[in-house]
Protein backbone atom coordinates (compact mmCIF):
# COMPACT_ATOMS: atom_id res chain seq x y z
CA UNK A 1 0.00 0.00 0.00
CA UNK A 2 1.30 3.42 -0.94
CA UNK A 3 1.88 6.12 1.64
CA UNK A 4 0.67 9.48 0.35
CA UNK A 5 1.99 12.67 1.96
CA UNK A 6 0.44 15.99 0.96
CA UNK A 7 1.83 19.43 1.85
CA UNK A 8 -0.47 22.32 0.97
CA UNK A 9 0.60 25.93 0.38
CA UNK A 10 -2.20 28.52 0.17
CA UNK A 11 -2.12 31.21 -2.50
CA UNK A 12 -4.46 34.08 -3.30
CA UNK A 13 -6.66 32.09 -5.67
CA UNK A 14 -5.99 28.51 -4.56
CA UNK A 15 -3.28 26.11 -3.47
CA UNK A 16 -0.12 24.40 -4.63
CA UNK A 17 0.22 20.91 -3.24
CA UNK A 18 3.39 18.86 -3.02
CA UNK A 19 2.58 15.17 -3.02
CA UNK A 20 5.00 12.38 -2.17
CA UNK A 21 4.07 8.78 -2.86
CA UNK A 22 6.19 6.20 -1.03
CA UNK A 23 6.13 2.47 -1.69
CA UNK A 24 8.58 -0.35 -1.06
CA UNK A 25 10.06 0.16 -4.53
CA UNK A 26 10.76 3.89 -4.08
CA UNK A 27 9.04 7.24 -4.09
CA UNK A 28 7.86 9.95 -6.45
CA UNK A 29 7.07 13.64 -5.95
CA UNK A 30 4.37 15.63 -7.69
CA UNK A 31 3.33 19.29 -7.75
CA UNK A 32 -0.41 19.83 -8.08
CA UNK A 33 -2.23 23.10 -8.64
CA UNK A 34 -5.74 23.58 -7.26
CA UNK A 35 -7.79 26.74 -7.77
CA UNK A 36 -10.55 27.78 -5.39
CA UNK A 37 -13.05 27.39 -8.23
CA UNK A 38 -11.95 23.83 -8.99
CA UNK A 39 -11.94 22.96 -5.28
CA UNK A 40 -15.53 24.21 -4.94
CA UNK A 41 -16.67 22.28 -8.02
CA UNK A 42 -15.02 19.01 -6.99
CA UNK A 43 -16.12 19.10 -3.35
CA UNK A 44 -19.67 20.41 -3.89
CA UNK A 45 -19.52 22.23 -0.56
CA UNK A 46 -18.63 19.14 1.48
CA UNK A 47 -16.61 19.89 4.63
CA UNK A 48 -13.22 18.71 3.36
CA UNK A 49 -9.82 20.36 3.08
CA UNK A 50 -7.64 20.72 -0.01
CA UNK A 51 -5.35 18.13 1.63
CA UNK A 52 -8.25 15.63 1.79
CA UNK A 53 -9.24 16.25 -1.82
CA UNK A 54 -5.71 15.84 -3.16
CA UNK A 55 -5.02 12.71 -1.07
CA UNK A 56 -8.25 11.03 -2.24
CA UNK A 57 -7.49 12.09 -5.82
CA UNK A 58 -4.10 10.36 -5.64
CA UNK A 59 -5.72 7.24 -4.18
CA UNK A 60 -8.01 7.31 -7.23
CA UNK A 61 -5.03 7.66 -9.58
CA UNK A 62 -3.05 4.87 -7.91
CA UNK A 63 -5.97 2.49 -8.47
CA UNK A 64 -5.54 3.10 -12.19
CA UNK A 65 -1.81 3.54 -12.77
CA UNK A 66 1.54 3.12 -11.02
CA UNK A 67 3.03 6.14 -9.25
CA UNK A 68 5.73 6.43 -11.92
CA UNK A 69 3.05 7.05 -14.58
CA UNK A 70 1.46 9.98 -12.75
CA UNK A 71 2.51 13.34 -14.18
CA UNK A 72 5.05 15.19 -12.05
CA UNK A 73 3.26 18.54 -12.38
CA UNK A 74 -0.39 19.20 -13.22
CA UNK A 75 -3.57 20.95 -12.14
CA UNK A 76 -6.05 18.68 -10.34
CA UNK A 77 -8.81 18.96 -13.02
CA UNK A 78 -6.40 17.28 -15.45
CA UNK A 79 -7.37 13.99 -13.81
CA UNK A 80 -10.90 14.41 -15.18
CA UNK A 81 -9.58 14.84 -18.71
CA UNK A 82 -7.60 11.60 -18.41
CA UNK A 83 -10.27 9.68 -16.50
CA UNK A 84 -13.77 11.03 -17.28
CA UNK A 85 -15.26 9.21 -14.28
CA UNK A 86 -13.06 11.18 -11.84
CA UNK A 87 -15.37 14.13 -10.97
CA UNK A 88 -18.32 11.89 -10.07
CA UNK A 89 -16.13 9.33 -8.31
CA UNK A 90 -14.25 11.86 -6.19
CA UNK A 91 -17.52 13.38 -4.99
CA UNK A 92 -18.58 9.91 -3.74
CA UNK A 93 -15.26 9.43 -1.92
CA UNK A 94 -15.33 12.72 -0.02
Amino acid sequence: MAEITVIVAKHTDGWTCTVQISENNGQTRHSVGLSQRDFDQLTSGKPVTPNDLVRRSFEFLLEREPKESIQRQFDLPTIGRLFPEYPAEIKKRL
